[in-house]
């Protein structure tokens, strides 16, 4: 089937080579803080959206207005990463995952130290530059999430894809500590009206210093093993709508088996801010500490899962992540409303452990599922239109639910969209023991 889409004979089937140990290193150094940066600047992002940049950016709308607005910016970012999966998935599938991977990375870290730099308090104008500077970071991760992803599993051993693709996830949870870190600094070394003045921009410019390192990494690394088999036996390329007419259903497989844990992250890594600091009781610090500990803690999870996946299986350890996230996500907001901040920090870390063990086999289950020539296409797709549908909406539907009052109801529509992808999950092929480039 998929040879006839694209009128071209794959490459025979047999062994994938996995690269020379110095590249493997390479290429799991560079997806790693590729991977942090990229998050980093979204993490940071999410955790101010929630806190400060209602008031610096949105005071005309009102409390709940601001508040709305600064998750619709938030939620931008989102909307972006399908474009720039579908551009950069082409020409990753066309030119190679390296040269793609060097244009995301520097993108991202201008966007960042862009936004370090805006005047807050501006009015309109400055808003839709802070817009526009969001879109630019969402489509920089539409390419690099998956780029990064494919760079280190393409060279790695076939059976060191789920760890390895794991090392590179971590870079969401290692990011949330960094920033709350950073943010806890800030906010525990200034007052209030400094942070606001000028402490909140420190960390967008210290972007700056890693895509240094970065990139000095990846000019050094080579392109990966698998993509230079591919393009030595066949040169067609293609795009994303042959993509979707080859694979709709592993791509809808896709989108809505990590719809859940989309919503449970930023549910509570964004949306959960807010409400611990306007409704629970607990300081700005006292939440950015919870954040903070819940995701160092979930960064182990998301080792121990992408580890295990490689044992027994992408799917078994996804069902294990799922249902671990409905049992937190149900108990936080009683926990919350406890005032205990140690009961907070168990249901937060359940739950973001819950789906950094998912997230640490989601790279390789994702490779796993497309051929060579259409892996960054169709892995970049499912992964973009996920977030879309699912995460940049989640901290807006939270926030207007909870202008109603409803805080029971964000837990139930969480669970039932953890509920649903667990339903997906049984229909997905686990092809954990095959090789990359026999996968048809």
């Amino acid at each position: 089937m998929t040879s006839e889409v694209l009128g071209s004979t794959p490459p025979a089937a047999g062994a994938a080579p996995a690269g020379n140990p110095v590249q493997r290193r390479r290429a799991l150094a560079s997806g790693t803080l590729g991977s942090a940066l990229e998050w980093f600047d979204f993490a940071l992002y999410g955790a101010l959206s929630a806190t400060i940049f209602p008031a610096l950016f949105f005071s005309d709308l009102g409390e709940a207005g601001s508040l709305i607005a600064s998750f619709a910016t938030f939620g931008v970012g989102f909307l972006a990463r399908p474009l720039g999966a579908i551009i950069c998935g082409y020409y990753g599938d066309r030119y190679g995952r390296r040269p793609v991977l060097l244009g995301t990375f520097i993108l991202m870290g201008l966007s960042s130290v862009a936004i370090g730099l805006l005047p807050a308090n501006q009015g309109l104008g400055i808003a839709l530059v802070l817009v526009g500077l969001r879109f630019l970071q969402g489509f920089s991760l539409g390419g690099e999430a998956t780029g990064a992803q494919l760079m280190t599993l393409e060279h790695a051993k076939a059976d060191q894809r789920g760890i390895f693709g794991a090392f590179i996830n971590i870079g969401s949870p290692l990011s949330q500590v960094l920033a709350n870190v950073t943010l806890v600094i800030l906010t525990a070394t200034l007052s209030e009206a400094a942070f606001q003045d000028w402490g909140w921009r420190i960390p967008f410019m210290l972007s700056a210093l890693l895509v240094v390192v970065g990139l000095y990494i990846r000019f050094k690394l080579e392109e990966t093993p698998v993509f230079v088999e591919y393009k030595t036996a066949a040169s067609t390329s293609v795009n994303s709508l042959q993509v979707l007419k080859a694979h709709p259903w592993t791509i809808l497989k896709l989108i809505f088996v990590r719809a859940g844990s989309n919503v449970t992250f930023y549910t509570m890594a964004v949306y959960g801010l807010n409400y611990l600091t306007t409704s629970a009781g607990f300081t700005q610090g006292d939440a950015f500490v919870i954040v903070l500990v819940a995701n160092g803690i979930s960064a182990c999870a998301g080792l121990f899962g992408g580890w295990l996946s490689d044992r027994i299986g992408r799917r078994k350890v996804l069902v294990i992540a799922i249902a671990v996230q409905i049992v937190a996500v149900a108990a936080f907001f009683p926990a919350a409303g406890t005032g205990d901040m140690f009961l907070v920090v168990l249901t937060v870390a359940g739950a973001i452990s819950g789906v950094q063990f998912e997230f640490g086999s989601q790279p390789a289950l994702y490779a796993e599922q497309f051929p060579t020539n259409m892996r960054f296409s169709g892995s970049a797709l499912s992964l973009s239109f996920s977030q879309v549908l699912f995460s940049a909406p989640a901290p807006i539907v939270a926030a207007s639910l909870a202008a109603h009052g409803d805080f029971w109801v964000i837990a139930v529509v969480n669970v039932a969209i953890l509920l649903m992808s667990l339903l997906f999950v049984r229909w997905l092929k686990d092809n954990h023991r095959a090789e990359l480039n026999d996968i048809r």
